[in-house]
């Protein structure tokens, strides 16, 4: 097969995609636009209120999202000025405060019928006996709607080598059922707020790093170098794969009111995992949910997560300021996911990060990203930058040539910045905060309908990605925008669609526009992990689990 410059394949034009759009926010106030909230206009700090979560739904139904995704961090962002800052963040409420996501999801689901919901969980600080519970619950009160990105947490770990926790203590607490863990001695180590990100896990380790017990190998160690981090990961998933497709048949509930059974007892078993991380009997204390397994998310480009990537990932979040930068990584995934893990390669979707400014003239986009600007911080945005790269840009004086420096990591990412802004004469800490006040590290194109829409489609044509997840500039004018200008035009170019795949359907029936596609696809590894009903508890052998009963 032969691409030709004009997008064509062996001189036949190219099908179009039917783009997957979602909307990108977090529970505070600005999000990827750090300061916007003091605009008259932006009402993201209503952030506590739950109407104002249930209205979003609600509007980006009716435009026919394909979802929300509510990304999460469990601390604050403390790099710059630092170590261990956080004024800079909480002065300008760069993603300070924030409030937990998942507890939110069951009041916007009851307010819609098509719509999904992502959340962000870190699994880095939970068992997976508790997570998968937690996460069936959802996906049963959204009538399987939800969407889980919460596999790459261990990928956010530290590089670096930890001694503070040498000394630690820990206790270990066996259950019969959640399995075993090994956890700080809670006198001794408070627990202060946590994060999941590079340079911020500290903070989130503090008081929640356990040690493995030299008396017992297989219990929990929830912090780990990084190097270990991809084998605590596949470990991790393959217990929730155990949990929600293995402990439980798919027709083991009868509400047989006659006889007085509920469920079979017949068709629920433990899953008795025993591993290097984990040891967890189960059974799954939740019945199957709609989905059973949620509709799997991951972020993360090193060569480790594309690996994690290709073999369990069913959507791929990425982010950057054109598609010069992201199109390697998602080639070299769906290679991967080809040739190791023989799965077709297109149902991998890649979703890229953008945030539209549109007008219905180009000079009243520009006007508007002017005065959106006007309203950013300096502050906020350095203090999100420091987190995002573990990189202090206070260290330099407000007129530094970036790109002079001495640091390799400084001007790595600056010349990034740089191949999309070419016009940009000098790179110093201001202009790098300037940029990312408004979206963020991702793309934010400026324009009318038609000039988004273009942009769009040459992140489609040049990095092959699927779709986008929209941040905003303003909440949620920036989503009424898209809704009322961008929208129209994307689906007269046979962009995107008019109505739901399936109305009513989960999301995962409308991910892939397949209705029935509840669970994942059959070539996924976690459909082989699927106890069906009609089988027989010793004709199902859970995968890689050569214990269970």
């Amino acid at each position: 097969m032969s691409t030709n410059g004009d997008g064509s394949v062996n001189g036949q034009a190219k099908k179009k995609k039917s783009l997957v759009l979602n909307a990108f926010v977090e529970m505070c106030s600005g999000h990827q636009s750090p300061g916007l909230w003091q605009h008259p206009d932006d009402h993201s700090s209503e952030f506590n209120d739950v109407e104002h979560w249930v209205e979003l739904a609600k509007l980006l139904e009716s435009a026919k999202f394909h979802g929300i995704f509510i990304a999460d961090v469990l601390g604050g962002y403390d790099v710059y000025k630092g170590p261990r800052n956080l004024e800079a963040a909480i002065r300008s409420g760069a993603q300070w405060p924030v409030n937990e996501p998942l507890a939110v999801i069951p009041a916007m689901a009851a307010a819609t019928k098509s719509i999904g919901f992502g959340v962000t969980v870190a699994t880095t600080y939970e068992q997976p006996y508790h997570l998968a519970r937690r996460l069936s619950t959802v996906d049963h009160l959204s009538k399987g709607r939800y969407v889980c990105e919460a596999l790459e947490s261990q990928a956010w770990l530290t590089h670096e080598p930890d001694t503070a926790w040498d000394g630690m203590q820990a206790d270990t607490i066996d259950s019969p059922r959640i399995g075993t863990l090994t956890i700080p001695t809670i006198d001794r180590y408070r627990l202060p707020g946590l994060c999941c990100s590079k340079s911020w896990v500290h903070r989130a380790a503090a008081g929640t790093k356990p040690r493995i017990s030299p008396k017992h190998p297989s219990k929990l160690m929830l912090h780990c170098q990084h190097d270990n981090r991809y084998e605590l990961a596949e470990e991790y998933v393959t217990v929730m794969y155990k949990l929600w497709e293995s402990s439980w048949r798919d027709d083991a509930v009868l509400l047989d009111r006659t006889k007085g059974i509920y469920t079979s007892p017949d068709r629920v078993r433990e899953i008795n995992h025993v591993g290097k991380h984990f040891k967890v009997p189960g059974p799954h204390i939740c019945q199957p949910s709609p989905q059973r397994t949620p509709l799997l998310l991951q972020a993360g480009t090193s060569r480790a997560g594309k690996t994690f990537a290709a073999e369990h990932a069913e959507g791929v979040f990425i982010s950057g300021h054109s598609p010069s930068v992201v199109a390697k990584s998602i080639k070299e995934v769906r290679e991967l996911a080809k040739t190791e893990f023989g799965r077709n390669p297109e149902n991998i979707k890649f979703l890229a990060k953008i945030c539209p400014v549109l007008g219905r003239t180009e000079e009243e986009a520009v006007k508007k990203f002017e005065e959106y600007s006007s309203y950013g911080s300096i502050e906020g945005a350095l203090a999100l930058f420091g987190g995002w790269t573990g990189i202090d840009l206070s260290q330099y004086s407000d007129d530094e040539e970036l790109r002079q420096v001495e640091s390799n990591a400084i001007k790595s990412a600056v010349e990034a910045f740089s191949h999309s802004s070419p016009s940009v004469k000098q790179w110093t800490k201001n202009t790098v905060g300037t940029l990312i006040t408004v979206g963020g590290l991702g793309s934010t194109p400026v324009g009318t309908p038609s000039q988004v829409a273009d942009e769009l489609e040459r992140w489609v044509d040049e990095a092959d990605v699927d779709g986008f997840n929209f941040a905003y500039a303003l909440f949620p004018s920036s989503f009424q925008d898209i809704a009322e200008l961008l929208l129209p035009e994307l689906r007269a170019r046979g962009l995107f669609w008019s109505d739901y795949a399936v109305p009513n359907g989960t999301y995962r029936e409308n991910f892939y526009a397949r209705k029935g596609q509840t669970g994942p696809l059959d070539e996924h590894v976690a459909a082989g992990y699927r106890w069906k009903a009609g089988v027989e508890k010793s004709e199902h052998v859970i995968p890689n689990n050569s214990a269970a009963a």
